[in-house]
């Protein structure tokens, strides 16, 4: 028997000669009736998640490096040789607080399950296992050899399908999705929030050594104190723009239940959007709360056993777009 991927290289080849038919099957299969995202569940909801990405986890691991940087010219440089002792342990205390936290938040977005569709389930035995109803349209992936529910799309850097998929992040080596948006939300904001606060520690440290000797502001040499704190201050710069706007793109893509992939293609007004509410606490995991603000809310640390679905063996399908005969 072929493999899944052999499998899938022999479709797409078949649909290379297929002509203009499957061309208007598919517009006219548009406007039938798709299947829904709540048929198809994630293949590992609960199992560990993580894209082996080389440029993703070269970012990744500049955006922890870039972080410890931060950390170590707030310590040294001027929370430790500060003559006030309430200045150090308030502004260490917030610093480091919502330091551990945009790093919780970026080892979530990135080890959290998007919301990926099982790969190679695109056979007649599965699709007859889903029970559809008839006039409902299954859609399959040609790429993945996935059936793709309602509002999912295909990632070539994860080689999955993803549920409202809104993008690729590199700096968190993951897409972002049903799944794990609220963390890259929470990762966005709390980044913006800790180089917002770099600023302003900057900024009265400068001010601080004008008055004072440069000598006694730092326990680094007057030149080396200047290069700590203007690389901290463009590196602070940089992130809170940065972080701001995607924050930003992130909390209205929500609110208009609209994935950024989604308003690229120009999908939009294809389902029925849910108000602005409902979609955040669909997003957070419930009514506002502070566990909106956790990136731990939801986490257990109780091994819970993982439902494995059986999913039928059988030859994937080479159509990529089946309709279900009406009765």
């Amino acid at each position: 028997m072929k493999t899944p991927v052999h499998r899938c290289r022999d479709v797409e080849h078949g649909r290379n000669h297929a002509g203009d038919g499957a061309g208007v099957n598919c517009l006219q299969a548009e406007q039938r009736i798709p299947i829904s995202k709540d048929v198809i569940t994630s293949s590992s909801a609960s199992a560990m998640w993580f894209i082996r990405d080389a440029c993703g986890i070269v970012c990744a691991v500049i955006t922890w490096l870039l972080v410890l940087y931060a950390e170590f010219v707030v310590l040294f440089v001027m929370l430790l040789p500060s003559k006030s002792l309430m200045y150090s342990v308030v502004n260490g205390t917030l610093f480091n607080t919502l330091a551990f936290l945009a790093l919780a938040s970026h080892l979530r977005a990135m080890c959290t399950d998007p919301g990926a569709v099982p790969k190679g389930n695109a056979t007649k035995e599965y699709i007859e296992s889903l029970q559809l109803k008839p006039g409902q349209v299954v859609y399959k992936c040609p790429k993945c050899c996935s059936i793709k529910p309602d509002r999912a799309h295909h990632c070539s850097v994860c080689k999955r399908c993803v549920r409202k998929m809104d993008h690729h992040c590199p700096w968190v080596n993951n897409c972002v999705g049903e799944n794990n948006q609220k963390y890259f939300v929470l990762f966005t904001m709390y980044i913006a929030l800790i180089s917002l606060h770099c600023l302003v520690m900057v900024v009265f440290h400068f001010l601080y050594c004008f008055e004072d000797d440069w000598t006694k502001c730092s326990s680094f040499s007057p030149p080396a104190t200047v290069i700590l704190l203007i690389l901290l201050c463009f590196e602070a710069l940089l992130f809170l723009i940065f972080t701001s706007v995607m924050f930003g793109t992130q909390v209205h893509s929500i609110c208009t239940d609209e994935t950024g992939i989604e308003r690229l293609k120009g999908e939009t007004g294809r389902w029925e959007k849910v108000p602005c509410r409902e979609a955040m606490r669909t997003s957070f995991g419930g009514p506002f709360s502070l566990s909106w603000c956790s990136p731990f809310a939801g986490l257990s640390c109780k091994r819970v056993p993982q439902e494995h679905v059986a999913v039928p063996q059988g030859e994937i399908i080479e159509e990529d777009v089946i309709e279900i005969p009406l009765d």
